[in-house]
């Protein structure tokens, strides 16, 4: 333990120069697909006649 205690100062931490970008890119579709497959199903129950 006490051999580390000189290693505690040779740490250096920096902010890099550019900043941090997250890229999100967030997939949709499955839940856009089930909407429009509800609503299909309403419409056609409703208007049965014409389908």
């Amino acid at each position: 333990m006490v051999g580390l205690v000189p290693l505690a100062g040779c740490i250096n931490l920096e902010a890099p120069d550019e900043p941090i970008v997250i890229e999100l890119n967030i997939n949709i579709t499955q839940e856009v697909i089930y909407r429009l497959a509800d609503d299909a199903e309403d419409a056609i129950e409703e208007n049965a006649d014409i389908f």
